[in-house]
C-alpha cells in the first residue's frame, strides 16, 4: 500500500459522501445492508432508494440550500437521508429528539426547516410544537406499518409511498 497515498493521507479518494458510497457501489453492489432484521437489501437498493429519495423531494419542492429536517431514530431510512439530502445540494438537520419540545421547535425553526420527515413514533411530540413552526410547508411520515397516524399534524404523505412514485434518476 505504501507509495499510493499522499503524505498525511489513508484513503485513495477524499473522504465525501458521495465517494462513500460509490466506493460500496464499485467493490461489494450486492452485498447485503441489514436493518434489525426488518430490512434487507443491497447497496445496488440502497443507492436507488437513495435516488428516488432526491427525486420525492425534488418534487416536493425542496431545491439547493433547502433545509430537510429528519426526525427519526437510528434507521435504514436515516442512512438515506444521510447521503441523498447534500447530494441534492439540500441542507441534512437531524432533529434530535432528546431535546425539549422548546429546543426542538427553536432549532427547527432557526434552521428555517422546509420539510420534516418523520417517524410516526414522533408525531406527538412534533404535535406539540407543529402550530409554531414558522417554514415547515411539508411533513412526510416514516411508518414502519405504512399508515399515516390520525393526529393534529397535517400530513403531506408517507416516505415508503413518496419513493415509490419518484425515479431513480
Amino acid at each position: 500500500m505504501q507509495g499510493i497515498f499522499k503524505s498525511g493521507e489513508w484513503y485513495e479518494y477524499p473522504l465525501i459522501i458521495k465517494k462513500l458510497l460509490n466506493t460500496s457501489l464499485v467493490y461489494a453492489p450486492d452485498r447485503e445492508i441489514v436493518y434489525r432484521d426488518r430490512r434487507r437489501y443491497s447497496y445496488r437498493d440502497l443507492n436507488g432508494r437513495i435516488h428516488r429519495l432526491a427525486d420525492g423531494l425534488r418534487r416536493q419542492g425542496v431545491g439547493q440550500g433547502d433545509t430537510v429536517a429528519v426526525f427519526d431514530d437510528d434507521s435504514n431510512r436515516f442512512l438515506e437521508c444521510f447521503f441523498a439530502i447534500p447530494m441534492m445540494g439540500a441542507v441534512l438537520q437531524m432533529v434530535n429528539w432528546r431535546l425539549s419540545p422548546g429546543q426542538i421547535l427553536y432549532t427547527l425553526n432557526h434552521a428555517e426547516a422546509k420539510i420534516i420527515l418523520v417517524n410516526e413514533d414522533f408525531l406527538p411530540l412534533l404535535a406539540s410544537i407543529h402550530g409554531k413552526l414558522e417554514t415547515v410547508k411539508t411533513v412526510v411520515v416514516m411508518s414502519e406499518e405504512g399508515n399515516v397516524p390520525a393526529g393534529r399534524v397535517p400530513v403531506h404523505g408517507l416516505y415508503e409511498e413518496m419513493l415509490g412514485e419518484a425515479s431513480t434518476e
